[in-house]
């Protein structure tokens, strides 16, 4: 049985860490409580882009680029 492995594991591992452990397992424990974050959908913005998006960049800005 699995937790049983996890129990033999445990039994090797010094004193002075076991509260690292702990805080290993009790953190993870509490997370799997918590519910599942929304999928989102890349590319997808709310709202719309003004027209100003569209416009070519000014030669100034082009020419940094080079």
């Amino acid at each position: 049985m699995l937790q049983e492995q996890i129990m033999k594991e445990l039994q090797d591992i010094p004193e002075d860490k076991l509260a690292e452990i702990y805080d290993l397992i009790h953190y993870f424990r509490l997370g799997l409580k918590k519910e599942p974050p929304q999928r989102r959908q890349p590319g997808l913005l709310p709202g719309k882009l003004g027209d100003a998006f569209f416009e070519p960049l000014p030669d100034a800005e082009l020419d940094a680029w080079e």
